[in-house]
């Protein structure tokens, strides 16, 4: 089975939820205690560099080394001064010097993970979806239920749906500024 290797800009556009989803289901370090990508306590540079490198080699053949990076970024990981950390194929200095460098993408990145309406107005769009391809064959009872008088209540529901959608949307739009919504 063959992999798809996420890159940087697929990952920077991706979503929270997305980007997590992809590192649990892809990380080369699954197999590998966690521990080995963060310093311990009181560790001395003889005992960490070489755990540092073995990580970063990790890093470097993982298919989602790119989402576990954005990742690391949107949650503030790595400092500048302190070696204790490897996440995404960087290390701590090199986290906080990546994030330091792209701190307006990652502001914008971190309010849309933020973004509950979106998620909101994603989730409604994705319930009417089901619903509108959703079989009108039903038996309620026992009893078969006539395709019409499902397809009555189904309707009423898709309805229901729009017009939750239609408010959503117009409220987002008016919350970032547009004067009329659309």
């Amino acid at each position: 089975m063959r992999m798809h290797r996420m890159t940087s800009t697929t990952a920077r556009h991706l979503r929270r939820g997305v980007l997590q989803a992809a590192v649990d289901a892809g990380a080369a370090c699954t197999s590998i205690d966690i521990d080995a990508f963060f310093r311990s306590d009181g560790e001395t540079d003889i005992e960490w560099v070489p755990r540092r490198t073995a990580a970063l080699r990790t890093c470097a053949v993982c298919p989602v080394r790119a989402a576990c990076e954005e990742l690391a970024l949107r949650s503030g990981e790595g400092a500048p001064g302190a070696d204790e950390i490897v996440r995404g194929g960087l290390t701590g200095p090199e986290l906080a010097a990546a994030r330091d460098a792209q701190a307006v993408r990652l502001a914008v990145a971190v309010d849309a993970d933020r973004d509950t309406e979106g998620s909101q107005l994603d989730a409604l769009m994705t319930a009417r979806h089901a619903l509108a391809i959703a079989s009108t064959e039903r038996v309620r009872d026992g009893k078969r239920v006539p395709a019409a008088v499902v397809q009555q209540e189904q309707n009423a529901k898709v309805r229901t749906l729009n017009l939750l959608i239609t408010q959503a949307r117009t409220a987002r739009r008016a919350q970032a500024g547009w004067a009329v919504a659309a």
